[in-house]
């Protein structure tokens, strides 16, 4: 789906500053954040409070307006800006979890998971690794920059030396082994 006049018209608002464009970005989609966060802790051992929630809709509120509003601003306009969105909200979700998981793994204070949960958190990871030690080195490579480490595909590209429209194309061919698998 193509970009929407009306999201057009909200992001050029945005981006100048002009007064209530904030206002009104975060109205429009305030719940399709909302759903993404929801959707992406279903998968954690941890349970969460609605405070998180908002704590995780308002840090993903923050990567959109960080920096000038850089993530809005490396929008192409490509598909809709609610897909976009969704990409970029989901990734910092899987960041937040993981930084949040790792500062538990890494304390003594793990009064949030008990021992099973650490140990399917290990389980886990050594599943990944095993993996992507089954994928040829480049396509294990690309899956780990870009799901684990978060990269973005430019970054991945200059990080690999490969042409950064190859890499979509790599990551679909990785997914599909491990799907067979």
């Amino acid at each position: 789906m193509a970009l929407s006049e009306i999201d057009r018209n909200l992001l050029d608002r945005c981006l100048q500053q002009k007064p209530r464009a904030w206002e009104d970005f975060v109205d429009r989609f305030i719940g399709l954040i909302t759903h993404v966060v929801k959707h992406t802790t279903q998968s954690s051992p941890e349970s969460f409070t609605s405070e998180d929630y908002g704590d995780f809709c308002n840090e993903i509120f923050l990567t959109f307006i960080e920096n000038n509003f850089a993530v809005l601003r490396h929008f192409r306009g490509q598909s809709s800006l609610a897909t976009y969105l969704t990409v970029v909200a989901r990734r910092k979700m899987v960041k937040l979890l993981n930084n949040r998981m790792d500062s538990v793994m890494l304390t003594d204070n793990v009064s949030s998971f008990d021992e099973d949960d650490a140990l399917n958190y290990l389980y886990d990871r050594d599943e990944v690794e095993n993996l992507l030690s089954e994928l040829p080195p480049v396509e294990a490579a690309i899956v780990k920059l870009f799901y684990l480490e978060q990269k973005q595909y430019k970054e991945i590209s200059a990080e690999l030396n490969i042409p950064e429209n190859s890499i979509g194309p790599i990551l679909h061919r990785a997914r599909q082994r491990l799907k067979n698998r």
